[in-house]
Parts: C-alpha cells; structure tokens; sequence
C-alpha cells in the first residue's frame, strides 16, 4: 500500500518542544507519522532514506547537502547562550592541552564545535573520548566535558555549580569569537522525496511554522505544561524556549557559511533552501 503520511522526525530533547507543541493544537499532528530520536539518530535516517523529512545537525546536512534540501526559516540555534550545548571543566580551557576531554555525545555538530572553539580560540588540543552523560563520572576521568541537550541543563543549571566547576556556553563562545548566531540543526528534506511529493513537503513546512508560533506566542504556558515532567521549573524553561533561536534567515545562513569554511566544507557555504516553486 502506498504510504499517505510524511516520515517525519522529532529530536526528544527540551530544545524542540516549541517546535512540536503547537502541532496538536493545529491539527497537524495527526497528518505526520512522527519518529521520536537523539539528534544523531534521526539525522543518519534521514540521510539513510528512513525518514521523508526532519531535523538533522549541521554538520550531517553539511555532509549530505546533495541529497537534501533545507526547509527555511526553521532551525535549532541560537545567536549568543544556548544553555544546552556547554564545556563544563575543572580547569582554565587554556590549561587543557593533553588533557582528558569527555563527550557525553556523538552529536557530531556540537563536538566539531567544541574541538574548533579549544583549538583556535584556546590553542589546546586535548585527548577526546566518549562517554554516557553523566557529570560525576565524567570528571572521575576527564579535566572537562562536552554535553548538549538535556544533560547539558542539567549539569549547568544544576550539577556543576554544586560541584564548583566552571561552564562554558558554546553558542556564546562562538558569538563572541565571530560575532554571527550559531545553527546546530535544520530541518531538511530529502531531494527525491520533495520531487515526488512537493505539495507534502510544503504542508510539512507550513505546519512546523504555525506549531512554532503558536508556541512563542504562548510559550508560558508551554513551559507550564513542560515543567509537569521535567526536573526544571516553569521560569527556567521559558528563559531556555526564548533563549534558543529557532529562525533561519540571512543571519543564520551567514553563521553556517562561517562554520561551514572553518570546518573544511566550503562548498556548502550556501545553503540551498526549499523555494515557492520546489
């Protein structure tokens, strides 16, 4: 039988809850077959052929830009703190030269960042290792961590002031080193989908847009509810909902041309964005 609804993705971290909160609202909901995934999962099936359409990190779109195309202005990002994407170290990260570094992600985006911010704004090269997410251990056997998504709340808002370690925002690093907002993820298509089913994919599109809005717009109410489940408080979470960026306009394009020549791909400095007429 031919399948009627999209293969959409859905990253299962705080982060995208205003992504995905208003598509009950609008009705959208019903017309996706949702996956729920780690950013890492969903974007290898959406690259795999797996999913028709959803997020995947920046660095993955990079990598398989021919086969995709981006969805514009949506995106996972930030223009200054991110709150989510951290360094947590027991050192200066100018003394972390050979140091142990632990990444409590393959999400491969946030730690192609975090090696490109310690080794030209720092110098230091440490000796990078992956590991679970969890901060006690990590600093058992590592000078300093990486952590992204809800972990990386939890162990700044949380554990390592307990700890007295010191926390730094990735996305503020990079904002202060080149001045430009930072994308972690986009939401995609892939290519033979959207030539098979344009129409789908614009729907796709447009509901993620109105579910966006609608949460902003009532994104008190949508920390309220995030909180009910969640070891954070309401008022944390709607500084985090308003903090993050979830934009992609001529700015954001700007910041993943810089990444993009930084980190050896700049071929796909320019982003090729599902237009009108696709």
């Amino acid at each position: 039988m031919r399948r009627t609804r999209p293969r959409v993705g859905h990253i299962q971290f705080l982060n995208c809850v205003p992504l995905y909160w208003g598509l009950a609202r609008t009705g959208a909901l019903l017309d996706l077959e949702l996956t729920k995934d780690t950013p890492e999962k969903l974007s290898a099936q959406l690259v795999s052929g797996d999913l028709d359409v959803g997020p995947i990190t920046l660095m993955e779109y990079l990598r398989h830009a021919d086969e995709l195309i981006a969805l514009p202005d949506i995106a996972v990002g930030c223009d200054g703190p991110v709150m989510s994407c951290v360094i947590v170290s027991q050192v200066p990260l100018s003394a972390l030269d050979g140091a142990r570094v632990a990444l409590g992600s393959t999400s491969r985006t946030s730690v192609r960042l975090a090696q490109l911010l310690l080794a030209e704004q720092y110098g230091v090269e440490p000796e990078y290792y992956t590991c679970p997410p969890d901060l006690s251990l990590m600093m058992q056997e590592a000078q300093a961590a990486v952590l992204i998504g809800d972990a990386a709340l939890r162990a700044s808002l949380h554990d390592a002031p307990l700890l007295g370690l010191e926390v730094h925002d990735l996305g503020l690093m990079w904002k202060e080193w080149t001045g430009l907002p930072f994308v972690f993820a986009v939401w995609a298509a892939r290519r033979d989908y959207l030539a098979s089913l344009p129409g789908v994919v614009h729907e796709v599109h447009r509901a993620f847009l109105s579910s966006r809005d609608l949460s902003m717009e009532e994104v008190e109410k949508v920390a309220e509810q995030a909180a009910r489940w969640e070891a954070f408080d309401a008022r944390t979470l709607q500084r985090y909902f308003t903090t993050l960026d979830f934009s992609l306009g001529p700015e954001q394009l700007t910041g993943i041309a810089e990444f993009a020549r930084r980190v050896g791909f700049p071929e796909q400095a320019r982003v090729e964005l599902l237009g009108a007429g696709s």
